[in-house]
């Protein structure tokens, strides 16, 4: 039976506090589209994506429409094509970057993810020749998301891969200069990369999935922040339980929307990604959230803790609100895309150093971070191995998504415009790791993968 009180309650959290659904993401595989031919494999991509997605957008509008949840990206993910494309080479990795651009565009979504590769353990010549084309490939598309996994607790680190991603990362950053090094925001390196995860830029299908799925990704920071802002005075057990009960009222809005979208488009519905995914907008911010708990301001002394603490109740609140709860499922601490973290920068309260803390507690990890345009390969290398260090030990998806922008230098601010936000360019430790990256091959799975 409804509860008018419930109704009412998300009716103004729609309403003031930023409620929405982040994303509805079908994914799609690709795998049914393999060719030697270049050509004929971007043919059948656009055949099947748009044959697949034509309805994706019509009818997440309807739903926004009849339930009044604003949703805000409408995306989609295909296989990884370094496996669908295994035997293509550089030019046409590039074109089908352009096929996936263009199939985007005539679907009316924001981004589509899985311009990927999977190289946790080695890479084959399709995975490296996909990598090498991604500067050239995020260069000329819109929409385009690219992703590579370089490690998983099972395999270890593969520390050629990393190296080679400090060079793309900045050729990447090079080749979109005259947008504030925009195709670094459209690219991620993971470690336990997740099959189901429907944000950018990480988003891929899985080769475990189905033909087609659809996945959604809920939000909310603001009424978190809203609620906790109600605690005051309150032991931070209370504080953690009124986390749980707001994350389960969230979640359950994602899985409606979810199970609707799912029936209407007659795709199975795949998991409920229950993340909270801040915004530039004033209040909707992770960052406000530990401040609410007591934190003068983020990044201070109490900051790593807060956060462990609002993680796990989202987790623990959102599970029980889903039959099926996937992709990341935590906090993300975007610096552009968070106007606490933003703020937390400007006042020299939040460094790199504290936000690679904080990832060991939350999901994803050093994401939408601007440095200096002049930072070196080697370091930026030894950043996403520092990174996805912690992911591997922990059993855990970490990532880092760095924007070493062009001509820009600490205290800058570059600008991506909508949900990407604005990123203050921060300080980062120059001190050469080049020694180290050289060393190459692999760092060993940790004890704690021998779990046979």
């Amino acid at each position: 039976m409804l509860n008018t009180k419930d109704i009412l309650e998300t009716i103004e959290m729609i309403r003031t506090d930023h409620l929405d659904i982040r994303t509805v993401t079908m994914g799609i595989s690709l795998m049914d589209c393999l060719s030697s031919d270049g050509a004929v494999f971007c043919d059948r991509i656009y055949d099947k994506i748009t044959k697949k997605a034509k309805n994706l957008v019509p009818v997440c509008e309807e739903i926004e429409r009849q339930y009044g949840i604003p949703i805000i990206n409408k995306r989609i993910s295909v296989t990884p094509v370094s496996l669908a494309g295994g035997n293509l080479g550089y030019d046409d990795f590039v074109r089908v970057a352009r096929t996936l651009d263009r199939a985007a565009a005539d679907m009316g979504v924001n981004f589509i993810g899985g311009f990927s590769a999977l190289v946790q353990k080695g890479s084959t010549p399709a995975e490296d020749a996909l990598i090498d084309s991604i500067p050239q490939a995020l260069s000329e598309t819109e929409s385009v998301c690219s992703s590579v996994n370089v490690a998983t607790t099972k395999a270890g680190i593969n520390m050629d891969a990393v190296a080679k991603m400090g060079h793309i990362i900045k050729k990447t950053a090079l080749l979109t200069a005259d947008r504030d090094s925009i195709g670094c925001a459209k690219l991620v390196v993971f470690a336990n990369a997740p099959d189901d995860n429907p944000f950018m830029a990480g988003a891929f299908h899985g080769v475990g999935e189905g033909d087609c799925v659809i996945n959604v990704g809920v939000s909310g920071p603001g009424v978190v922040r809203s609620a906790v802002e109600k605690t005051r005075g309150a032991s931070l057990s209370e504080v953690s339980e009124i986390i749980k009960k707001t994350a389960f009222k969230i979640t359950r809005v994602g899985q409606l929307v979810a199970r609707d979208a799912s029936m209407r488009l007659e795709v199975p519905f795949g998991i409920v990604d229950l993340s909270l995914a801040p915004t530039p907008a004033i209040g909707d911010s992770v960052a406000r959230i530990l401040e609410e708990m007591g934190l003068e301001c983020c990044g201070g002394c109490g900051t790593t803790a807060a956060l462990a603490l609002l993680n796990d109740a989202v987790k623990k609140g959102g599970v029980m609100a889903s039959s099926h709860v996937g992709g990341l499922s935590g906090a993300f601490i975007p610096v552009s895309e968070d106007e606490g973290m933003i703020n937390a920068v400007n006042k020299g309260c939040l460094c790199l150093e504290k936000l690679e803390a904080m990832t060991a507690v939350c999901s994803v990890g050093l994401d939408m971070i601007a440095v200096p345009g002049e930072t070196n390969a080697d370091v930026i290398s030894a950043l996403i191995a520092d990174e996805i260090s912690i992911g591997v030990v922990n059993s855990k998806t970490t990532a880092v998504r760095i924007i070493p922008a062009e001509g820009k230098k600490t205290g800058d601010i570059i600008s991506f415009g909508g949900l990407l936000g604005d990123a203050p360019v921060m300080n980062i430790n120059s001190s050469s790791p080049s020694a180290f990256i050289k060393r190459g091959g692999r760092i060993p799975a940790p004890l704690q993968s021998l779990k046979n």
